[in-house]
This record gives C-alpha cells, structure tokens and sequence, in this order.
C-alpha cells in the first residue's frame, strides 16, 4: 500500500514540475537570434505584437557590441563567445528604434535595429 502511495505521490510531483515548465515556456513565447557584427544587425527588424512575450538573443559574430532601444527600456551588451538574451514584452504598439550602444569601429553610427509593435 505504502508503495501505490509513494509511486502516486512521485507522479503528481512530475506532473507539477511538468506543467510549471510548459507555462514558463508559454510566457516566453518564441526567440528570435539577432546576429551582430560590423556594422549591422542581422536581421535590422523584428516584428512582435503589444503584449507578446518575445526572446531576443543577440549573438556577436566579432566584438563587443550592445542595443540600445530606449523606447523600450533595452541597453544590453553582448560580447563574442557570450550571448546574450532580452525577454520583451511592449505595452504600446508602434515603432521602435534601436542602434549599437558601443563604439565598434568606423561604421558603427550605420548600425540601425527597428522593433515593430502591432496591436
């Protein structure tokens, strides 16, 4: 009897553990990798809805770098070997723009990255 109990008890626990990490997931929504190198963002647009959780992951291809969206409070720095991950979620729709936050280089002021926010 003492054994049912313990194997119920084992399967309810799973369960739990199983459903709190598909409802963490669900709150993240999907990721999207943006790769930043001299002198750009790849890709320079994104497109997410108002209130959607979304993961940037930004991935430098060479140097230090950072994004700076300060309409949507974002200033991360990403190194070479050491990505790094924004979880956004915007509570306005419309247009934001973004730029490199760290001096890489002669081409750096080109470095432009536009967040488009749909209702």
């Amino acid at each position: 009897m003492l054994r049912k109990i313990a194997m119920a008890l084992i399967i309810l626990a799973g369960g739990l553990l199983f459903s709190q990490s598909a409802s963490a997931d669900q709150e993240t929504g999907r990721t999207i990798e943006v790769h930043v190198h001299r002198f750009a963002f790849v890709p320079a647009e994104v497109t997410m809805r108002k209130t959607e959780t979304v993961k940037l992951r930004l991935i430098s291809d060479d140097v230090a770098h950072s994004l700076l969206i300060p309409g949507l409070k974002i200033n991360q720095e990403v190194t070479k070997s050491h990505p790094a991950d924004i979880t956004v979620k915007p509570s306005g729709a419309g247009d934001f723009q973004g730029k490199c936050g760290r001096f890489c280089g002669k081409g750096h002021g080109s470095m432009k990255f536009t967040v488009h926010v749909e209702n």
